[in-house]
């Protein structure tokens, strides 16, 4: 086998530079910018509870930090931050789930702020918590610690879950808000008239609210 050499096209004439010229020196590593939940600790986050104001009626959450810790964190920032303000339901799969979370369906051009955030990923945090009717959970991609922002709500039990997702709440409070997302047409298992989620809103779960 004959080898090719590569040989550098330099004239021996030409001048050698007195100086080298500087290296760049490399850039700064870019940190995620500080959120209001980072430094929480599990007590802190139990006692917080969300309430998805949707088109549809409003569906309140509980959270469980004991057992998927950094998904209620994430879920928390999220919600806190307002980046899942004017998201749609965007996948639903009739008798099994709705799903939400997609901050590409958020109403306006998007920001590289939220851009950025919708590509940062968490652990994947499997645990006890069965997978029922009722339960939030964590959607990802077919690989392992992909979760984003993605959140989804069972309506029926789903033990192939177990185990493998981060379950980490539970709907207390308009459950039927979920069937009707559920139960509207579908084109496979996009929705054909997305619902949307107006706001989302982080409260102590000790207030009772209306």
């Amino acid at each position: 086998m004959v080898g090719i050499l590569v040989v550098a096209a330099f004239s021996q004439d030409e001048p050698k530079k007195i100086n080298a010229r500087p290296q760049p020196s490399p850039a700064p590593a870019v940190s995620a910018k500080a959120e209001p939940f980072d430094n929480a600790d599990v007590k802190i986050m139990a006692s917080k509870c969300v309430r998805l104001e949707t088109e549809a009626g409003n569906i309140d959450l509980e959270l469980y930090p004991e057992q998927a810790p950094e998904t209620v964190r994430n879920f928390l920032n999220l919600t806190a931050l307002g980046l899942y303000d004017t998201t749609t339901f965007s996948r639903v799969v009739p008798g099994f789930v709705i799903q939400g979370g997609k901050l590409s369906t958020r109403e306006g051009v998007p920001s590289m702020d939220v851009i950025s955030r919708q590509q940062r990923t968490i652990p994947d945090e499997p645990n006890n918590i069965i997978h029922e009717r009722g339960v939030l959970s964590m959607a990802r991609s077919g690989e392992p610690h992909s979760a984003s922002t993605h959140f989804f709500i069972l309506v029926s039990l789903a033990p192939d879950l177990d185990g493998k997702f981060s379950a980490f709440g539970r709907v207390t409070k308009g459950m039927e808000v979920v069937d009707a997302i559920n139960k509207g047409p579908v084109i496979g298992e996009r929705p054909e008239k997305p619902v949307r989620l107006k706001k989302a809103v982080v409260y102590s779960c000790s207030l009772t609210t209306n």
